[in-house]
């Protein structure tokens, strides 16, 4: 039976406690959070579970052998950093960490005291991204060419990160885990209107052989949209999140450039084909993601959702920030 600790029952708190609480390996001791309004919903929801303002009670206890933390980015690392102390595996909200400076030492502490990192990636336990991630790697849509995705609403508007720190991380994180590629160069371009908060960006990732990624946030939008555009040389793809029948479309379409000897120029020839939707495994990814967490700690296995990817998204957020401040692009290493 694993011990578990919450720290932080705002927005996001509440799916966590219930979905660990849902696994007969798993018991929520104690949640701690400032809000006394938030401790007294605890109280109501979970009768069993213990509340306290207190973060310590939750980090220094020795029936606690994990931590959520489902706090504020600004909070993770300190949060992080002394459950790890305290021998604990985390399970952290995303972004990971504020600076990647943050997230390198807390990998580094939790290898040092053999313990568990993952982020709360949730997307990438949703069946579309799984199919998704299935077709690419069956090489269904062939070579990728690029990674396009829009993900807008009207709000919630945050008072300590801009809307990259706050929408990309999804993105990132599906990008990340779909294409699997090392980012070559980052473009960020973004306006604050309402705030002194950029609350639209454009985000652009440059990566090997020609692979190209755009990511598009806002929170000044009339509208909800949730649409990601896969294309690759024999197939393209389109996700739309908010498609409650067919979230995932595939269309046998694309160019194909030959050349004619003699004609000494290149060719191109439109392919139109069908469309097909993939059947998808309908489940609630918090649920499955805090079983894999549960899993991962009892087995003594990396996440592929560790420490590390965490890292790579804050690489390309911090790289975004610079892009978008200094207006000029940003090379990785």
């Amino acid at each position: 039976m694993l011990r578990l600790g919450v720290i932080g029952y705002g927005y996001w708190g509440p799916n966590i406690v219930r979905n660990f609480l849902g696994h007969k390996d798993c018991r929520v001791v104690v949640v701690c959070d400032k809000s006394p309004t938030a401790l007294t919903r605890v109280m109501a929801a979970h009768p069993g579970v213990r509340a306290t303002t207190d973060s310590d009670e939750v980090l220094r206890s020795a029936e606690i052998d994990a931590v959520a933390i489902v706090t504020p980015v600004s909070f993770h690392y300190e949060l992080a950093k002394k459950a790890l102390e305290n021998g604990k595996h985390v399970f952290v909200e995303k972004p990971f960490t504020a600076t990647s400076a943050q997230a390198e030492e807390l990998i580094e502490l939790a290898e040092l005291h053999n313990l568990q990192i993952m982020v709360d990636h949730t997307f990438l336990f949703t069946g579309a991204v799984r199919k998704i991630k299935q077709l690419i790697d069956d090489e269904v849509l062939g070579q990728i060419y690029y990674y396009d995705s829009m993900r807008v609403n009207l709000g919630l508007f945050q008072h300590d990160v801009n809307v990259l720190w706050d929408l990309a991380p999804h993105d990132l994180a599906i990008m990340d885990y779909l294409l699997g590629l090392e980012p070559e160069l980052v473009v960020a371009t973004g306006g604050a209107h309402v705030n002194n908060l950029e609350n639209i960006a454009y985000l652009t990732v440059y990566f090997p052989d020609n692979v190209l990624a755009h990511i598009n946030v806002n929170w000044l939008s009339p509208v909800k949209v949730r649409t990601t555009f896969v294309g690759g040389q024999k197939k393209m793809l389109l996700w739309n999140d908010l498609d409650p029948a067919e979230k995932v479309r595939v269309y046998d379409k694309g160019a194909d450039v030959n050349t004619e000897q003699g004609l000494h120029k290149a060719l191109v020839s439109y392919r139109t084909g069908d469309m097909f939707a993939p059947k998808i495994e309908e489940f609630e990814a918090l649920k499955v993601e805090t079983r894999y967490f549960l899993d991962c700690i009892q087995n003594g296995t990396k996440p592929f959702n560790d420490g590390h990817a965490g890292l790579r998204v804050v690489r390309i957020l911090e790289a975004a920030e610079q892009s978008l401040n200094q207006h000029k692009e940003i090379v990785l290493a």
